[in-house]
């Protein structure tokens, strides 16, 4: 990285899309400042022009240039600092990688927050949905130490910052994730063993009072 590279993230500490950023970045080695936002307050100036559509976290910005959207910056990331490479490098190895970051994207937060949304029958369904999608996430990870072999990769990083809530999903849930899916657990522990995992992930009994929070806001309580 050039003397000139400036590189902020536009931040939430809670946000598992904007953990991915930092973790990636960490992985990569990248000096980064990152900068939290209070989204459920006043969100910055800088946040609103930078990210006009969404209005959301993660940006990153790049020598003042904002990228959004998770799964894009981390392209990004990984095609501006090739070393270490978060993608596999054969086409059909990256295509399954995106495919499985895609299915995280579309079913994990919002499998996680069905659960505390809901109560009575409304949550028992929301928790076999949200256990039967970690089922076809162990699947995947098979006999493999990470999702794309020996190496922490793509598919981990889009992953791991999720499980920071899912101790709050497991107390409102009332199951527990390690004994569903004793695979993932395993794999979990593994990833909390890196620095670049471990630094970025906040404690998950601090994301369970934000949950609360949340529910208390929704009117769920």
């Amino acid at each position: 990285m050039s003397k000139k590279d400036e590189v902020v993230v536009l931040d939430f500490w809670v946000s598992p899309f904007a953990m991915r950023v930092k973790i990636a970045l960490e992985e990569k080695g990248i000096k980064f400042e990152a900068r939290e936002e209070d989204l459920l307050g006043n969100k910055s100036e800088l946040l609103l022009q930078s990210n006009p559509i969404y209005k959301k976290v993660p940006v990153l910005l790049h020598n003042g240039k904002p990228l959004c959207e998770s799964l894009v910056i981390l392209n990004y990331v990984d095609e501006t600092w090739p070393s270490p490479p978060l993608l596999p490098t054969s086409p059909y190895e990256r295509s399954v990688a995106k495919f499985w970051a895609d299915f995280v994207d579309k079913k994990i937060f919002e499998g996680g927050s069905k659960i505390w949304k809901s109560k009575g029958e409304a949550l028992e369904v929301a928790k076999k949905e949200f256990e039967e999608c970690l089922k076809l996430l162990e699947g995947a990870l098979g006999e493999k130490e990470y999702f794309a072999g020996n190496g922490f990769g793509f598919v981990d990083i889009v992953l791991i910052p999720h499980i920071s809530w899912f101790y709050g999903y497991e107390q409102f849930g009332g199951f527990k994730v390690e004994e569903q899916c004793p695979k993932l657990g395993a794999w979990m522990k593994r990833c909390l063993g890196r620095e670049s995992v471990a630094k970025v992930l906040p404690d998950p009994a601090k994301v369970h009072e934000f949950i609360c929070k949340l529910r208390k806001m929704h009117g769920i309580e």
